[in-house]
C-alpha cells in the first residue's frame, strides 16, 4: 500500500528505475493522448489547469453571477443575530502550499505532492500508477531537496510564518468586536485541509471567509486549494452547503492599498540602506516572482497579468513613499528623494543620465525542458551584471512569508550568481510576514469581504463560471482544448524531465523539489 504518514514514505520498493520508468512514459504519453472531456492533467504547487478566475481591477473585488449569495444585509443581520437569524460565527480560512518541518518531512510531502491527481494526472485505465509514480519522484528528488532544506535549518518555516498571521489576524478582528476565529490549511502537508475543516466544524463555524496567501491568482496555487474545497463542499453538503455554512471566496488580493503600501514601505526601507554614493551610482529593484508554464498564460491563466499589474503598483507607490516627508526614511533628504523617485536628476540633465530607480521583473523556480514565463530571474541577474549593475535589491512578490524558493533559491543560489556578475551591493527584501500593516489590511479584507456579495468556492475554481469585473471586460476561461494541450506539453515534459534525470544521476528539477 502507498502512503504518506508524516514524514516518511510507507511503500514497499520498486522492482527497478527502467521498468518503472517504462511505466511512467507510457503513462505520459497516454495521458497527453487523452481526449477526456475536461481532462486535468497538472495543477497544484505552482504547477496546474484549474479553472479561471478573474481580474479584479485595482480598487474593486471581482464578482462572479451567482445564484448563491450572501447579500451585505444577510451577514449584517446573521453577525448580530437578529431577525431569527442564527449569530454569526466567523471562521477565516487561509490556504497555503505547506512544506516539511523536518528534515523527516521531506520524502512524505514530495509524495503526497505527486500522489495528487491534479499534479500528474494519468488516464483511467492508468491510475494505478499514481502512487508508485509519486513514490519513484519523491525518491529521486528527495535527496537534493532535502540538501536545500538542510541549508536553511533543517525544514520549511512556512507553517510558523502562516500560523503566527493568523493569529494576528484573528486578533485584529477579535478587536474590531467580531467573533472570530482563524485557521490555515496547507495543500500538501500538516495541517491538512480536511482536518482543518473538521476542526472549523467542530468549533462552529457557520460564517467562512476563504483567502489563499497568494496576493495574485494563478490556476496552480490559489486554484488547486480551492478546487480541493470544491471538491469537500460538494461531497458533504449537508456539512458545508450554504444553507449551513456561509462562505466567500477571496481568490486575489495583490491591488489592495495595504498590501501595496507594506510592500513598498520594505523596499524602500531597503534602499535606504546604501549609502548615498551608491545612490548616486543608480538603485535597481528586481521583482522576483514564482513561475508557470508559459502554456497556462495562453490557456487563460491571469497569473502573469496579476503579477505586471502589482509590480507596476508597488512601483508606483515607492515614489509616493520617496516624495512625502512623512513616508521616507529619515537619512533620505529631499533631493536625494526626487532623484530616486525620478524627479529630479541632481545635475545630470545635460547628459540625460537620469539614475532614478530602475525596475525589473523575472520569474524564478522554472522545472522541466518546456518554457516557462519569461525572463528568468537567474538570466536576468547575468544581463543586469553583465550591463554594469552594482546595486540590486530584489522582491519576492508572490510570496508572503519565508520559504525554500526565499531563503535558499533567492538568498543562496541567486545571490551567488550575482556577485559571480558583478552585482557587488545585494539586497533582498523581506517577506511580508507578520508585518503590521499587511496584517491589519489582512484583517480589513476579511470585514470587506463580509459586506461584498459573496463568491463561492464553486464558481472560485468553476472552468464554466460567468466572469464579471466592474467596469471592465470578462476574461475567457479556460477552454477544454487549451487544458488537454496544456497537459500533454506538461506530461511529455514530466517524461523527458525524468529520463534526463536517470540518464545524469541527479534531479534537473529545481522548482517541485523545493
Amino acid at each position: 500500500m502507498w502512503t504518506a504518514k508524516q514524514g516518511r514514505v510507507d511503500v514497499p520498493l520498486a522492482r527497478g528505475r527502467v521498468v518503472l520508468f517504462t511505466l511512467m512514459v507510457l503513462a505520459s504519453l497516454a495521458s497527453a493522448l487523452c481526449l477526456q472531456p475536461g481532462y486535468r492533467h497538472i495543477s497544484g504547487g505552482f504547477f496546474g489547469a484549474a479553472a479561471l478566475r478573474s481580474r479584479p481591477d485595482s480598487s474593486k473585488f471581482v464578482t462572479m453571477k451567482s445564484s448563491i449569495t450572501s447579500p451585505p444585509e444577510a451577514m449584517q443581520a446573521m453577525r448580530q443575530g437578529g431577525s431569527g437569524e442564527q449569530k454569526m460565527k466567523l471562521g477565516v480560512l487561509l490556504l497555503n502550499l505547506g512544506g516539511p518541518e523536518t528534515m523527516n518531512d521531506v520524502e512524505g510531502f514530495l509524495f503526497n505532492l505527486f500522489a495528487d491527481p491534479d499534479i500528474i494526472r494519468l488516464p483511467p485505465f492508468l491510475a494505478f500508477l499514481q502512487k508508485p509514480l509519486a513514490f519513484f519522484i519523491a525518491k529521486r528528488r528527495a535527496p537534493q531537496s532535502s540538501i536545500a532544506y538542510e541549508s536553511i535549518g533543517g525544514g520549511s518555516p512556512i507553517v510558523k510564518y502562516t500560523s503566527a498571521q493568523c493569529d494576528l489576524i484573528e486578533k485584529d478582528l477579535n478587536a474590531r468586536g467580531l467573533d472570530a476565529k482563524c485557521y490555515f490549511a496547507m495543500r500538501y502537508w500538516n495541517p491538512y485541509t480536511e482536518e482543518v475543516l473538521e476542526e472549523m466544524r467542530s468549533d462552529g463555524v457557520n460564517t467562512m471567509v476563504i483567502a489563499p496567501l497568494y496576493p495574485q491568482y494563478s490556476i496552480s496555487t490559489s486554484g488547486s486549494s480551492l478546487k480541493l474545497l470544491r471538491d469537500i463542499f460538494y461531497r458533504q453538503p449537508q456539512v458545508w452547503g450554504q444553507d449551513k455554512v456561509r462562505h466567500t471566496v477571496v481568490p486575489a488580493w495583490y491591488y489592495r492599498a495595504g498590501y501595496v503600501n507594506a510592500m513598498a514601505r520594505l523596499i524602500l526601507s531597503e534602499i535606504a540602506s546604501y549609502s548615498v554614493e551608491d545612490m548616486r551610482e543608480g538603485v535597481h529593484v528586481l521583482f522576483s516572482a514564482h513561475g508557470v508554464p508559459q502554456s497556462y498564460i495562453v490557456a487563460g491563466d491571469p497569473y502573469q497579468r496579476h503579477v505586471e499589474e502589482c509590480v507596476k503598483l508597488i512601483a508606483a507607490r515607492v515614489s509616493d513613499q520617496l516624495l512625502d516627508p512623512a513616508q521616507r526614511p529619515d537619512n533620505l533628504d529631499e533631493n536625494m528623494a526626487k532623484f530616486l523617485a525620478g524627479s529630479l536628476a541632481l545635475g545630470e540633465q545635460e547628459s540625460g543620465d537620469s539614475r532614478e530607480i530602475q525596475y525589473h521583473l523575472s520569474f524564478q523556480s522554472r522545472v522541466g525542458p518546456v518554457q516557462w514565463l519569461k525572463p528568468y530571474t537567474e538570466s536576468k541577474l547575468v544581463e543586469l551584471g553583465e550591463s554594469g549593475v552594482k546595486n540590486l535589491v530584489v522582491v519576492p512578490v508572490s510570496f508572503v512569508s519565508e520559504h525554500i524558493e526565499t531563503l535558499e533559491e533567492i538568498d543562496m543560489e541567486y545571490r551567488e550568481l550575482a556577485e559571480e556578475n558583478g552585482i557587488s551591493n545585494w539586497r533582498r527584501v523581506s517577506a511580508l510576514n507578520t508585518d503590521e500593516g499587511f496584517i491589519k489590511d489582512m484583517a480589513e479584507m476579511v470585514v470587506e469581504a463580509l459586506r461584498n456579495p459573496s463568491m463561492t468556492v464553486g464558481e472560485a475554481s468553476s472552468q464554466n463560471s460567468e466572469m464579471v469585473t466592474e467596469g471592465k471586460s470578462s476574461v475567457p476561461s479556460l477552454s477544454l482544448t487549451a487544458e488537454r494541450i496544456n497537459g500533454r506539453f506538461a506530461m511529455l515534459g514530466i517524461a523527458f524531465t525524468t529520463f534526463a534525470e536517470l540518464i545524469n544521476g541527479h534531479p534537473i528539477v529545481h522548482g517541485l523539489i523545493k
